[in-house]
């Protein structure tokens, strides 16, 4: 399979794309022994051979995965303008240079999976692998809101729980995998959400489109890695299953991409 230079490295090393780019045209990266200076270079997996900064670039680089306990008031970023804490001023210096799959919001907490492959990180990112996340809201569960939780919901104006800086204000909320309500009271509830996606601050734009503000957001599972009894601002490596179930998925994925090109 061929693929551009900078979207190879990209995806088998943790340079993101840019980074990929710089390097290129940096003069730090050779294909056969030669120096590349094109990004746009086509690079076939399994004969060329790549190097960046004197390191082989392959499809055979393992990969690691870690849980991240995220407590609320750390930003999913490298850095922040406003100074604020990120997950990075808090996670140990080896894992400095994972990339986290996906975002947890400041006032959000719980599971956060990061890795040292970009495209372990991409698979899982797009994926519709269930999300499970307990929940707790200002009011009560309507039926309104439990038919749209069964049946889905598009909304022209969906920036009602959105960030200030959002540009996103249509949205289309696909049916939840499932819900179970603990708590339904008129000052607030607490429920269990399983959806296939969480981007853009979907569940706090879902609930606040019901007029019902999401105060506590935690999200307890991604696939079948849970965060169990991790305690907040802690670590963990993936288990053996979890390797195992994550591998099966790349595995799926990579067929399904190849079946499509």
């Amino acid at each position: 399979m061929a693929m551009r230079l900078n979207k190879y490295i990209a995806h088998y090393s943790t340079y993101s794309r840019r980074e990929a780019d710089r390097a290129i045209q940096d003069g730090y990266v050779r294909i056969n022994g030669e120096i590349e200076m094109n990004p746009a270079t086509q690079v076939e997996e399994g004969r060329d051979i790549v190097y960046v900064s004197g390191k082989q670039v392959s499809p055979k680089n393992k990969y690691t995965v870690i849980v991240y306990n995220k407590p609320k008031g750390e930003l999913v970023t490298k850095s922040d303008p406003k100074g604020r804490r990120t997950i990075y001023d808090s996670l140990s210096k080896e894992f400095k240079h994972f990339i986290p799959v996906g975002r947890l919001d400041f006032a959000s907490e719980g599971l956060l999976l990061l890795t040292d492959a970009s495209h372990v990180a991409t698979a899982l990112m797009e994926s519709d692998l269930e999300r499970i996340y307990k929940i707790k809201i200002k009011g009560e569960v309507t039926p309104e809101m439990e038919d749209a939780m069964m049946n889905g919901l598009y909304l022209e104006d969906a920036s009602a729980g959105a960030h200030s800086h959002s540009k996103i204000k249509e949205m289309e909320f696909k049916p939840f995998l499932g819900y179970k309500i603990q708590k339904n009271q008129p000052n607030y509830s607490i429920l269990k959400v399983a959806i296939a996606e969480g981007k853009n601050r979907e569940l706090r734009r879902f609930f606040a489109h019901f007029g019902a503000d999401v105060v506590d957001l935690k999200r307890l599972s991604f696939a079948e890695i849970e965060l169990n009894n991790l305690p907040t601002g802690k670590t963990r490596y993936l288990t053996r299953s979890e390797y195992s179930a994550l591998y099966k998925f790349l595995k799926e994925e990579s067929k399904k991409q190849k079946e499509r090109a």
